[in-house]
């Protein structure tokens, strides 16, 4: 056999690891499985770590917000108030008053997003790498977007938006319904799934070197970029909605 074809040996079966790799990764697994009256109920993988996130949120929420002063603040609470400061800004500087009291949601999706994205660092599955996950968040954030809409135009108000800046453009708007989702959806889950794919390929061709400083940028500041991302871009369409 020459050199030519070992090498096309050796990339076929580079590539056939990474499918195998790829589909690892989409494949949801179940954690656990009830029996009621009969019936067996799957808990997929995600759904335990979601619950892993959410203990992990709330205990870091009493934590922080337990025994706090008004007249002698600690380090602690400073960090907390700097935070939640900054979400607030952020968030009231896209919104305005009309919608600032969408900041919470915003801010717990941020928060939740952001742990997700990094609990890979702790050997679990991200739940943003499962469809299922990100395709409910984008259907969270659209029927809020909605709501904001109804909630701040009204009934005749919101129904009369779609036919905004003229008539003809009606078809569109009620198109945007879906594609609004499907984009947050797609955005999210794609960057998630796309750094995955770039991480091995970078693996196959320089596995002592490259994948160190690569890995420093997807696992951390890609996965909260994603998180910004997700929500700056539902603040801009709230925004939209209650205009």
């Amino acid at each position: 056999m020459d050199l030519s074809s070992e090498r096309t040996l050796k990339g076929s079966d580079q590539l056939g690891n990474l499918s195998k790799d790829l589909q690892a990764q989409l494949h949801v697994e179940t954690a656990i499985r009830l029996k009621l009256g009969g019936v067996t109920i799957g808990i997929s993988e995600s759904v335990v770590v979601t619950w892993i996130i959410m203990v992990v949120l709330v205990g870091l929420a009493i934590f922080m917000t337990h025994g706090l002063s008004a007249e002698h603040p600690g380090k602690r609470q400073l960090i907390l108030e700097s935070a939640m400061g900054w979400c607030r800004d952020f968030f009231y500087g896209i919104l305005g008053e009309d919608g600032a009291r969408y900041i919470p949601y915003l801010t717990t999706v941020l928060l939740y997003l952001a742990v997700s994205n990094l609990i890979g660092l702790a050997g679990f599955k991200p739940p943003t790498k499962d469809l299922n996950v990100t395709i409910g968040l984008a259907l969270m954030s659209i029927v809020l977007i909605e709501y904001s809409g109804w909630h701040q135009k009204g009934a005749k108000g919101f129904f009369k938006s779609f036919a905004e800046p003229m008539p003809i453009m009606t078809p569109i708007n009620i198109l945007e319904l879906g594609i609004r989702p499907l984009s947050l959806c797609m955005r999210l889950f794609g960057n998630v799934l796309g750094s995955f794919v770039v991480m091995e390929l970078l693996k196959a061709v320089c596995p002592a070197v490259l994948p160190i400083p690569f890995s420093l940028y997807f696992d951390i500041f890609d996965g909260l970029i994603q998180a910004y991302v997700f929500v700056f871009l539902t603040s801009l369409f709230i925004k939209e909605a209650i205009e």
